[in-house]
This record gives structure tokens, C-alpha cells and sequence, in this order.
């Protein structure tokens, strides 16, 4: 990519789209084109394509989805299999249509099968059935990626597919009922300091491995390869992690601490609610393949929840102070 070309980000403003226009932005990029979904609704294909046709980007970073945690995935089912495979189409076929020089496809490491061996490797793909409370997200990812690759196989196309770890970092959405596991348990933590509460309840039984990536190392990552690494040499996707993974425990008691660091003397008690699902048992990404390409995530689980816990802190002050946006 060269710094005036055209770059459009589809999901700007979500946590992995805004790292990379931070990203972006920070390396010199001079031509980023963004909308907001009042002005681009990526659910209708006449609107991208006449989108696409005036814009003519070069380049795509395709990081808009419809994302949640295990209780959104259980509750809406149609709604992540039919809007991500909707808006991953789209894009794929509008930028086939108008001959962007490349693009790069955000998907997400559930698309594995629950019972892998670990570390997933990229060839674990669909070797055996998925996790059930988040299969329809999957299956659209799935789906988008094999689009993908397919368009490179017939029409000679470079759309790169990347596969990262769980996400968190600045503009996390931190929904206790929608959100996803670590933003969640900020919110629960610094609720309970602030309100005096002595007890947090999560789900499960925090025996499950995670594996979690900075939003800002994983900006870096996906800039990287849109620079330097082509299709070919990627092949159907590629995995972008740390290549260590923590249980839900212990990532509960991080953050217990961390939130209550400027509280001393003062902590509160957690509670486990095992009638509530787990999910899959360990998700722990191979990057070996990555750290080949000579990348490596930089960020260290303590300093990236400390810096995510930071701004959650600033964007909570600000809505107390009459800021109506969402935290």
C-alpha cells in the first residue's frame, strides 16, 4: 500500500476497525474513507455496490460484524448467521465488481471445532463440529472466508482471511448481557468497586482456556500483512495471536485486581454460575506460521487489560458527565 492510496474500513468505528484506523492513521495514510452505518447499511447489496462504484477504494479492511458473547450468540442465532454471511458477501463481491487491489477479511477463532487439538492450527478447519452456542456466527465466517478463497482460485483475486484470538482494548463494547467475556468482567469489577458491592457473579465454571489479543497488536498485525503478504503466500487464512492462553478463572481474578489497585484494602467476592454454559473448553491459536512472516504480538495480557481497563474508566467518566454515547 502506498500512503495516498484509497483504503475504505468497513466497521470504522468497532474495536478492531478503529485500531486499525489508528493504525493507519499513526503510519501516515492519507486517504481512509469510513462510513457509519446511517450512511452505508452493508446489509443491502445495491447500497454497496453503488458505494463501491463512486469510492473505487484500493484497498479493504473488512472488520464489520455482528459480534457478541455466548448469551447474544445463544439469543440471536439468525441474526449473526444471516447479517455477518450478508455483509461479508457484499463486500467480497463489490470489491471483485469494482477491482480493488486487495483485501483482508476479519474472522474469529470459533470457527474451529470445539473438541480441536490444541493449538488450533489453520488446517483444523472444519475437522469436526463447532462449539453450539456460537455455530451460526462460525458457519458465516466459515462461509466468507471460503468466498474468499474462492475468488482468489477463480478469478485470480488477493483477499487475505485472518483469524485472531479473542479480542479486547479501547471501544470494547462492555454489554453485561451481549458482551464478550473480558469487557464484561471489566464492567462487573468496576461496578461492584464503585458501588460497594461484595460479590460478582460470572458464568460457567471458569475452568475454560482463553487466548486474548490486544485490539492495537492486532491493528499492527493485520497492517502488516496488508503491506508485505499476498494471498498466495498466506493460502485460506492465517491465525494472529499471542500463543498463550489463560483460564477464566484466573483472567477474573486479573482483573479483580487490576480493577481494585486504586481501592486498597478493598476487594469483592466472586461467584460462579455453573448452570450457565462454558462454551468451548480451550481455544488456543497456532502462530507459528505468523511468527514465520516475522510478526509477533507485543502486548502482555496485564498491560493491555490495564490500558483497556483506562479508557473504559475515561469513556464511563465521560457518560457520567453528560456524554450520551454508548460505553
Amino acid at each position: 500500500m502506498n500512503k495516498t492510496d484509497k483504503i475504505y474500513i468497513a466497521g470504522h468505528r468497532g474495536l478492531v476497525g478503529s485500531a486499525i484506523l489508528r493504525k493507519l492513521q499513526a503510519s501516515g495514510y492519507e486517504n481512509i474513507i469510513t462510513r457509519t452505518h446511517s450512511e452505508l447499511d452493508l446489509l443491502d447489496q445495491a447500497a454497496v455496490s453503488a458505494f463501491f462504484k463512486v469510492e473505487k477504494p484500493d484497498y479493504i479492511f473488512s472488520a464489520a460484524a455482528k459480534v457478541g458473547g455466548i448469551g447474544a450468540n445463544s439469543a440471536y442465532p439468525a441474526e449473526f448467521i444471516y447479517k455477518n454471511m450478508m455483509i461479508g458477501f457484499h463486500i467480497v463481491h463489490a470489491a471483485y465488481e469494482n477491482s480493488v487491489k486487495k483485501l483482508l477479511n476479519l474472522g474469529s477463532s470459533c470457527i474451529y471445532p470445539k473438541l480441536a487439538a490444541q493449538p488450533l492450527k489453520e488446517d483444523y478447519l472444519l475437522t469436526g463440529a463447532l462449539e453450539p452456542t456460537n455455530d451460526a456466527y462460525a458457519i458465516a465466517k466459515i462461509a466468507v472466508i471460503k468466498l474468499c478463497a474462492a475468488y482468489n482460485k477463480q478469478y485470480g483475486t488477493n483477499y487475505i482471511s485472518v483469524m485472531p484470538a479473542n479480542l479486547f482494548g479501547p471501544g470494547d463494547t462492555y454489554d453485561l448481557e451481549n458482551g464478550h467475556v473480558l469487557p464484561a468482567m471489566i464492567r462487573k469489577f468496576h461496578e461492584a468497586k464503585i458501588s460497594g458491592g461484595d460479590n460478582v457473579v460470572l458464568w460457567g465454571d471458569g475452568s475454560p482456556f482463553r487466548e486474548f489479543l490486544y485490539s492495537e497488536d492486532l491493528a499492527d498485525a493485520v497492517v502488516y500483512l496488508m503491506e508485505y503478504k499476498n494471498a498466495v503466500e498466506i493460502g485460506e487464512f492465517i491465525n494472529i495471536g499471542t500463543g498463550t492462553d489463560i483460564t477464566i478463572k484466573d483472567l477474573a481474578e486479573l482483573i479483580r485486581k487490576i480493577v481494585y489497585e486504586d481501592a486498597p484494602g478493598r476487594t469483592c467476592k466472586i461467584t460462579w454460575d455453573t448452570a450457565k454454559p462454558n462454551g468451548t473448553p480451550r481455544k488456543l491459536l497456532d502462530v507459528a506460521r505468523l511468527n514465520t512472516m516475522e510478526w509477533k504480538a507485543k502486548t502482555e495480557l496485564r498491560e493491555g487489560i490495564k490500558k483497556a481497563y483506562a479508557a473504559f474508566r475515561e469513556n464511563a467518566d465521560r457518560k457520567l458527565n453528560g456524554d450520551k454515547n454508548e460505553i
